[in-house]
C-alpha cells in the first residue's frame, strides 16, 4: 500500500488553529504551511505547544477552533481515512521491548492491513534501511536507545506515509545516534516524504528544516536575542554573500572580531585604542537591530 500526495497544494496546511485545556490555552490560533517533500521545523521550549499540534495534526485531538488539512485531508472530517496516509514517531520509543525487531515491524504492518508475507517483507526492508538487520531477531529491551528510536522510525514508516511527524525524535540520545538519526530524517525527505520535525534544539531544526516555525517564546527569548545576531551578522558563521544586500558591508566590517580584539587587550591589560569603545557600540547595534533582523529572518512562518 503505498499514496502520493495531492498535486497542487500544501502537504500540510493549518489556520487559525486553537486547543485548550480548561483556562491554559495550548494553541492560539496556530497556522502553518509544508510543501510536499519539504521538512518543517517547529521550534520551541517544552510546554510551548508543540506536542499539542502534532496531536491535532494526527487526530489524536480535536481542535477547539481553526482548520487543518493533511495531505489534503481535512483531520476532524477526514480522521479515519488519514490515519492510513500519516506516520507518527512520538517523543519516546513506541516499541514492544518483548518482542523482536522484525515482530514489531510486522505487527504494525498487520494492523495496517498487509497480509502477513508483505508485512515481513516490508520489516525486512525497513530493518535493512535503518542498519538494524543484523539485530532483527533480537528482543528490542536489549536495543540502545538509538536503535530504540530508529526502529520507532520505521515503524512509522511502515505503509509507506507520505506525510511524517515526528515530535522531538532526537530527546534523550547520544550525540552519534542524534547524528545518525538526522541522517536518517535527511534521507526521506530527499526521497520525497514531507516532514513536521518538532525540536528543543536550534541546530536540529536549522539543519533539517526548509522552513522553521516558531513559538513566541522561541522567537523572543533570551537565547535568540544572544546568538541569533552573531550567527547572522558574522561572517564567521554565515558567507557574507548569502546576507541582505544592506547588511554586507556591515558583515565585512566583522563585529565579533572587534568584541574579541577589546576583551582580549582587556584581558592582558594591553593598550586597547578605541577598540573598547567600537566593541560596546556593536554590542548595542547587535542587540537593538539585528537580533529582531535575526528573527524574521529564521521564523519564516510563526505560530501565533
Amino acid at each position: 500500500m503505498q499514496f502520493n500526495e495531492p498535486k497542487g497544494g500544501p502537504a500540510i496546511s493549518v489556520r487559525g488553529l486553537v486547543k485548550s485545556y480548561g483556562p491554559v490555552k495550548a494553541l492560539a490560533g496556530v497556522d502553518l504551511e509544508a510543501a510536499p517533500g519539504t521538512a518543517l521545523g517547529v521550534l520551541g521550549p517544552n510546554g510551548a505547544g508543540k506536542t499539542t499540534a502534532v496531536r491535532v495534526l494526527t487526530t489524536l485531538l480535536a481542535p477547539d477552533a481553526g482548520t487543518a488539512h493533511v495531505a489534503g485531508l481535512d483531520v476532524v472530517k477526514d480522521a479515519a481515512e488519514l490515519r492510513t496516509r500519516i506516520g507518527l514517531a512520538g517523543q519516546y520509543a513506541a516499541v514492544d521491548g518483548n518482542l523482536t525487531g522484525v515482530e514489531n515491524l510486522v505487527m504494525v504492518g498487520r494492523l495496517y492491513g498487509q497480509r502477513r508475507r508483505a508485512a515481513g517483507a516490508r520489516a525486512r526492508e525497513l530493518l535493512d534501511r535503518f542498519a538494524l538487520a543484523d539485530a532483527a531477531d533480537r528482543v528490542t529491551k536489549t536495543y540502545s536507545g538509538g536503535m530504540r528510536r530508529r526502529l520507532d522510525l520505521a515503524a512509522a514508516l511502515v505503509a509507506h506515509p507520505p506525510v511524517l511527524f515526528l515530535d522531538e525524535p532526537t530527546t534523550g540520545l547520544d550525540p552519534r545516534s542524534r547524528l545518525e538519526l538526522w541522517r536518517t530524517i535527511e534521507g526521506l525527505v530527499a526521497d520525497g516524504t514531507t516532514v513536521l520535525l518538532t525540536t528543543q534544539y536550534l541546530d536540529e531544526a536549522d539543519r533539517l528544516a526548509d522552513r522553521i516555525a516558531g513559538t513566541p517564546e522561541a522567537a523572543n527569548g533570551i537565547g535568540f536575542t544572544l546568538i541569533f545576531p552573531i550567527t547572522f551578522i558574522s561572517s564567521a558563521f554565515v558567507p557574507v554573500e548569502s546576507m541582505p544586500a544592506g547588511l554586507e558591508q556591515v558583515a565585512d566590517a566583522n563585529p565579533v572580531s572587534v568584541v574579541v580584539d577589546a576583551l582580549r587587550a582587556l584581558w592582558l591589560d594591553a593598550p586597547a585604542g578605541d577598540s573598547i569603545w567600537l566593541a560596546v557600540i556593536w554590542c548595542l547595534v547587535l542587540v537593538a537591530v539585528f537580533a529582531p533582523l535575526a528573527v524574521a529572518k529564521y521564523r519564516r512562518t510563526a505560530t501565533r
